[in-house]
């Protein structure tokens, strides 16, 4: 009986010391970048928080109403992208809210779209990000919008 208990002892610590190295090993940094990195190599250009507080660089699309999603710049081609700057056109599509948003209409407007004000990121105060983003709209635009309109960008 002795021998039947040393060797399940051994078992168990075996199986405990395998458990906590792959348990050691799973919780270590991964070599491989996460998908926030992939999205935004780290560069010296600033980039575009999302919503998900992710860094992004040139998105093809952007929410810019986080809250309702009732504002959202779509189709968006980038003509630049630089440390102090970035500029794109694209389309808003802006929910008219009427009668109320939930029944609302997204309208298209075509904009051009400007980044501007790199800040430190809080999240990584090694890192930039635009602070402020400007829409020019080119065409029709909703009635109580001026042609241009900027917008502080959140960290």
């Amino acid at each position: 009986m002795r021998g039947h208990t040393t060797r399940t002892a051994a078992l168990l610590c075996a199986a405990l010391g395998l458990t906590a190295a792959v348990g050691t090993a799973s919780a270590a940094p991964a070599t491989s970048p996460s998908g926030a990195e992939r999205a935004a190599p780290r560069t010296a250009a600033p980039f575009l928080v999302d919503c998900l507080w992710h860094p992004r660089v040139r998105p093809d699309k952007f929410i810019l109403a986080c809250g309702d999603g009732n504002s959202v710049l779509v189709k968006l081609k980038w003509h630049h992208w630089r440390a102090d700057s970035a500029r794109a056109t694209g389309v808003n599509l802006l929910n008219d809210c009427k009668p109320y948003c939930a029944a609302g209409t997204f309208r298209a407007y075509p904009v051009i779209v400007r980044l501007d004000k790199p800040q430190t990121w809080k999240k990584d105060p090694q890192e930039q990000r635009f602070g402020r983003i400007t829409l020019t709209y080119t065409g029709q635009r909703p009635d109580q919008f001026d042609r241009v309109v900027s917008y502080p960008l959140w960290d």
